[in-house]
């Protein structure tokens, strides 16, 4: 095989093998990335960026349940305090999002960083904490949904959910024993 503009001889181009994770992501995406998932994905996108869906479940859990009013404004602060911390992280690691010809990516992004995903940070800081506060683990059902949603929409490698997660849980442990010191100290 030659380059016809130049005569020399070219090598027939064979992609390079793609990494584990790039593998992982494209599977994934084939899998489950079909036009329904993609709309419910993109959706849950929309409701988790910036932490607004869950900053607003927090106002209206203060809202209902007015007993418990200053437990469900805390719990947001804390949701707020974990996608913030996840942002502070993606400055430091400055790990590039998923851009491989296998990977399809289904939403755009505010920013180009990828390590770890804030979604998946507040998403589980606010399953964590909501769930708490309902006295019912069923909130946890949502932090693999969205986790996966942040795969098929190719915005994230398998290891930036997984540590936004394991952030998004630290977080919400630490402020479940923070949370009613607070209170406490402000009653006294």
């Amino acid at each position: 095989m030659t380059d016809r503009s130049l005569d020399v001889p070219v090598a027939p181009v064979v992609p390079a093998p793609a990494p584990v994770e790039v593998r992982v992501l494209a599977a994934v995406q084939d899998a489950v990335g079909g036009p329904q998932t993609l709309a419910v994905a993109r959706g849950m996108s929309h409701f988790g960026e910036h932490a607004l869906g869950w900053l607003a479940l927090g106002a209206v859990g203060a809202a209902v349940d007015r007993p418990r009013r200053a437990e469900w404004l805390w719990s947001a602060a804390a949701v707020a305090f974990a996608h913030g911390a996840s942002i502070g992280v993606k400055r430091v690691v400055r790990r590039p999002r998923p851009d491989h010809p296998q990977v399809r990516v289904g939403v755009g992004t505010p920013s180009k960083l990828s390590f770890p995903s804030s979604h998946a940070t507040s998403t589980t800081a606010a399953a964590v904490l909501y769930g708490g506060l309902l006295r019912s683990r069923a909130p946890l059902v949502v932090v693999p949904a969205m986790a996966l949603s942040r795969l098929v929409l190719g915005v994230h490698y398998p290891t930036d959910v997984a540590t936004g997660a394991g952030l998004g849980a630290g977080v919400a442990l630490a402020a479940r024993r923070v949370i009613p010191r607070l209170i406490r100290k402000k009653r006294s």
